[in-house]
């Protein structure tokens, strides 16, 4: 029988916080646990250190992880909660996603100060990103816009945007609804027009492999049509660079045990793109997602992520 806290590891933003103590309120109703047999262990990560640069120039996703994953493997923390969409699609060795909570709403939201609609900007206006998905499909459809880089927690955003750096920018609508800043867009951009980023609204747990208890503890909690369509985003990832170099769009829904997927990449102007839709089992969703970058890339030809990637 357990008798000292799991640890739980995170982020130290609000944000992450947040998904920690969901994560850990949802295992402490499904196993009928008191919440003190939850520690939650915040770690400050590299990526949080360095927020004055785009993340490909520094490393790319695994730098909001390594140090949780470091103390994953030493066993100083019994597993690790993330934004999935955070995630590199290559784990350490000896950790895997065990476990995804249900999927928020996945859609981008936007938040404009001198327009509350994308297209309703002003000529030449300036939007705040860092993400290049988000960059390519803003120039995809206004290529006059200016993006500039825009990192830091979701209040840093907003405290730039509220400052004049920018006209508008682009925030997960999934994380404002955890922050309960539902009410902060002014307006949400359809799946159809503005495909999300893989795993974008789903918080994913890692842990270690071979650890019975801790898997046994988070099978639980674990959401399969999340974890289903998630398996086939990141398959999609795998299979393409994945890294925070390119602009890559992914999305997979499960309706019983049918997989639908959608996929775009971008070059970083939005000028150019190549498009798959994908369908199947659920059961075969790591699969599909694989099926679909083979076939993307196929399309986009060996050179398309050369010059840039």
């Amino acid at each position: 029988m357990q008798t000292k806290p799991f640890r739980i590891g995170t982020r130290g933003s609000p944000l992450a916080l947040a998904q920690a103590h969901e994560t850990r309120d949802r295992l402490v109703k499904a196993h009928g646990l008191a919440p003190e047999m939850f520690e939650i262990v915040p770690i400050t990560t590299k990526g949080d250190r360095i927020a004055d640069r785009a993340l490909s120039e520094v490393g790319g996703k695994g730098l909001f992880t390594e140090e949780l994953e470091t103390k994953l493997l030493s066993g100083d923390l019994d597993f690790a909660v993330h934004s999935s969409k955070d995630m590199a699609t290559k784990l350490p060795e000896g950790l895997y996603l065990s476990a995804f909570l249900p999927r928020e709403d996945v859609r981008d939201a936007f938040i404009g100060r001198a327009a509350p609609k994308l297209l309703e900007l002003p000529h030449g206006a300036t939007v705040g990103s860092a993400s290049l998905r988000r960059q390519a499909l803003i120039r995809r459809v206004r290529p006059d816009i200016n993006v500039i880089l825009f990192r830091g927690a979701v209040a840093t955003r907003l405290r730039k945007l509220e400052d004049g750096l920018a006209d508008a920018t682009l925030l997960a609508f999934a994380g404002l609804k955890r922050l309960d800043m539902a009410d902060i867009p002014t307006e949400l951009l359809e799946t159809k027009d503005f495909l999300p980023a893989p795993a974008q609204g789903a918080i994913g747990i890692e842990s270690r492999i071979g650890d019975t208890r801790v898997g046994d503890l988070l099978a639980a909690i674990n959401h399969c049509p999340t974890y289903d369509a998630v398996s086939c985003e990141r398959g999609f990832l795998s299979v393409l660079d994945g890294s925070c170099r390119t602009p890559i769009a992914g999305y997979a829904t499960c309706d019983g045990d049918e997989l639908h997927f959608s996929g775009l990449i971008l070059t970083p102007d939005g000028r150019t793109e190549h498009s798959v839709e994908i369908s199947g089992k659920c059961a075969q969703a790591l699969a599909l997602g694989k099926q679909a970058g083979e076939q993307v890339r196929a399309a986009a030809g060996t050179g398309f992520f050369e010059g840039w990637s």
